[in-house]
């Protein structure tokens, strides 16, 4: 029986020494210690076939290959020379399958073949000759180390520097397009202030100079690629009347110059801007889908590299970008910062205002699950599901958000409107009201020029008797109180009484509303003011008959 063996250096094949081969259980227990030392462990196997990689590519390639059961060229070649009519013991079951299906060779996966495997790599540099371990370390390093990245599946694709010298130049091109763009505007202003009001766009109105040149020419061009007719047609009647100043030839050849530069630089914008779409859908195709290409071009940029941000937790991908703020919010013991780059993704801007900051705190706990799918992630594909399904749930979150916010301001915890609180005599259910509507009230209707109480003229107040018996003893205590008209007497008595009469009509009206508000203290100030004004009520008569019998 021949044993396969693979390692950093090659393959191997060792041949077992016994003569058939085959173990039985016990033996199969006691493999372990015939593999004790070097000179025992001859005995079991001997080194028959070696073949050996060239380079760390061939035996990265070989690796990966035995770890998907499959098997090189080199392999098959090696087999095909060496194991003709023998029993070939390997380490994986699944490739002895495959070897067995396409070699024709018998292969043997037991409990036997991986103590014997166990033994060979315990004893290797004794049972091959001029192998140190010196040797053996290096190569399992490296080995290990191109296994892992390809584990990872960091292909060349996959280089997210690209993206961040990427992003980091169309942020620069876009402040040097904006200076460049307000440099043509403010030069040209001069000759043509108006066209500045007339052409918004700052790439259409470049290309609009650089057609145009002096404002005399406007008439006789056609700007109806750059233009729409309406917008043509004030720019043509605008250069007529124009305010401005007149310029040099060679002024408009350099502000024509600076036009190009600006149309260039614009151009090339747009492509960048492509190429940063192609390279965000291949390295990030998920957090491309969830925030779009620039927001997770700027994210990837900040955090150094797409692994370095899949190692970040949530709340640190949230407020990525506010540094300055968060730990100056930590100085002065303020709120913290809600969201950072991440404030700039189209889900953030979809929000109300106050619920942003939910938002960006739900977005960026999908953003982390995205980030570290397209991390690690095995193969070059680029399936963006897990993106896409993340965007609708954000979406759905967004959405009951709102509707939560429209019931409450709808006055419902529920989402259901109170229609009973506004509606009372309505029944449930029905829909006639339990009360029957009310009459129109034409008495209440107001009247010019009415003088008494209670919208009621003159002619329509009606008195009670009981009204008209106090009329009558007011006028009999009149006509006692009043004196004998005589030509010797002054009529000034009549004004102090008069006052006296108005100050007890004030004193019982303010005691009457005291004792609306107050209760039964205000009561007895009543009683004891009606009390004064019977006691006053005799002493006034008696001082009233003693004036008429001086005065007689």
């Amino acid at each position: 029986m021949l044993l396969l063996f693979e390692n950093p250096g090659g393959f191997m094949l060792f041949k077992v020494l016994k003569d058939d081969g085959k173990f039985t259980k016990a033996e199969a227990q006691d493999i372990a210690k015939e593999f004790a030392t070097g000179e025992s462990a001859r005995k079991v196997v001997k080194l028959k076939a070696f073949s050996k990689f060239e380079n760390m590519s061939e035996a990265l390639e070989a690796a990966t290959m035995l770890i998907e059961s499959k098997t090189t060229k080199d392999l098959r070649k090696f087999l095909k020379k060496h194991c003709e009519g023998e029993i070939l013991g390997v380490a994986d079951s699944k490739l002895g399958n495959i070897i067995k299906e396409k070699l024709k060779i018998e292969c043997v996966h037991d409990n036997a073949v991986m103590e014997l495997m166990r033994g060979v790599r315990s004893q290797l540099t004794e049972l091959i000759t001029g192998l140190q371990v010196q040797d053996m370390a290096p190569m399992s390093l490296g080995l290990s180390h191109s296994l892992s990245r390809y584990k990872l599946k960091f292909s060349a694709d996959k280089v997210d520097t690209m993206v961040i010298q990427a992003i980091g130049l169309l942020d620069d091109l876009d402040k040097e397009l904006n200076t460049y763009a307000m440099r043509v505007r403010e030069w040209y202003g001069w000759h043509f202030p108006e066209l500045a009001k007339i052409v918004q766009d700052n790439i259409a109105y470049a290309k609009v100079v650089k057609l145009m040149g002096f404002r005399v020419d406007a008439a006789k061009l056609d700007f109806s690629e750059i233009l729409s007719d309406e917008v043509e047609t004030e720019l043509k009647e605008a250069a007529v009347i124009s305010m401005g100043t007149e310029i040099s030839d060679l002024d408009l050849i350099n502000i024509k110059e600076l036009c190009e530069q600006v149309l260039s630089l614009a151009e090339y914008r747009a492509q960048l801007f492509d190429y940063l779409k192609t390279r965000m859908n291949t390295i990030a195709p998920n957090l491309t889908a969830l925030v779009g290409e620039l927001v997770g071009a700027r994210l990837i940029a900040h955090g150094g590299s797409l692994v370095n941000l899949a190692k970040q937790p949530g709340s640190t991908i949230q407020i990525l970008g506010a540094e300055k703020a968060l730990f100056r919010a930590l100085k002065t013991k303020h709120a913290t910062p809600k969201y950072g780059l991440i404030y700039h993704a189209s889900l953030v801007g979809q929000a109300a205002p106050k619920l942003k900051g939910k938002i960006s705190r739900t977005l960026a706990s999908k953003a982390v699950l995205s980030i570290r799918i397209d991390a690690l992630r095995e193969g070059d594909s680029q399936d963006n599901s897990v993106g896409v399904e993340s965007r609708g749930k954000v979406e759905a979150r967004i959405r009951s958000l709102e509707g939560k916010a429209l019931s409450q301001s709808a006055g419902s915890a529920k989402g259901k409107p109170l229609i009973e609180a506004y509606d009372k005599d309505r029944k449930k259910g029905a829909g006639g009201l339990i009360t029957a509507a009310k009459a129109y009230n034409p008495a209440a209707d107001s009247v010019l020029g009415q003088t008494t109480p209670a919208g009621k003229t003159d002619e329509t107040m009606e008195e009670a008797p009981g009204d008209k018996k106090e009329k009558k003893k007011r006028k009999k205590d009149d006509d006692e109180d009043m004196p004998e008209t005589n030509d010797n007497v002054e009529p000034e008595s009549e004004e102090p009484v008069k006052k006296e009469k108005k100050k007890k009509k004030k004193s019982s009206a303010e005691d009457v509303e005291v004792q609306n508000g107050e209760g039964e203290k205000k009561k007895r100030k009543r009683k004891h003011a009606e009390e004064e004004e019977e006691s006053e009520a005799p002493s006034k008569k008696k001082e009233k008959k003693k004036k008429k019998k001086t005065e007689d």
